[in-house]
């Protein structure tokens, strides 16, 4: 079907076929094709690693990611998946997630990826109700030792949250309260663009 191709050395990677279906998929394109300069100007301003996510089969899917030599590394890729609970983009998009995700997710078993990692249930909760309330997410060394994301969300025409965007820093790189101010204001242009292209899409 072209959905694989077998690699020079060993092993396998995306074929063509299946590269061109996920181009077609409209939520993610059109998401990507809003967010995408606005996403540019937050690198530009920051230099550091900026993500794009969607909540996908209760994971973080990571539809769109820029970054430059000098950021750092880290373990998202565009379409890859990283778990909600301990990413920034992750925490945006469970705090705002139905009811069955947050029950499904808060269930467990939490994974633990570093000793800053929210394991505890009521902990979590208790974070998402703050998500929520500030409008911003932080994860400190939750996933990577060494990392910092800071999260908004991004919400459509509706007001629903239907992605969420992070920059992610090394811990030595600043504070993050002085840039949350700076991804939510990304994230709030995002919704803008969104909301007006749906406007128009649906005169």
């Amino acid at each position: 079907m072209g959905g694989l191709e077998r690699c020079d050395g060993a092993g396998y990677r995306v074929g063509l076929r299946m590269w061109e279906l996920g181009s077609l998929a409209p939520r993610g394109e059109s998401l990507r094709d809003v967010a995408l300069s606005v996403m540019q100007d937050l690198f530009e301003g920051t230099k550091e690693n900026v993500h794009l996510a969607v909540c996908q089969d209760s994971q973080a899917l990571y539809i769109e990611k820029i970054s430059g030599a000098g950021a750092l590394l880290v373990k998202s890729r565009r379409g890859g998946r990283l778990p909600l609970h301990a990413t920034g983009v992750g925490k945006v998009l469970l705090a705002h997630a139905p009811k069955e995700v947050q029950a499904n997710v808060l269930a467990g078993p939490l994974a633990r990826f570093t000793r800053h990692t929210i394991v505890e249930p009521g902990r979590l909760v208790r974070v998402l109700d703050d998500v929520r309330g500030t409008g911003v997410a932080f994860a400190y060394e939750e996933l990577t030792l060494g990392s910092l994301s800071v999260a908004a969300p991004i919400r459509d025409a509706s007001g629903a949250v239907v992605a969420a965007l992070d920059v992610v820093l090394h811990t030595t790189g600043g504070r993050p309260e002085r840039l949350a101010p700076a991804v939510r204001t990304a994230a709030i242009s995002i919704s803008r663009s969104l909301r007006d292209q749906q406007i128009r899409s649906h005169p």
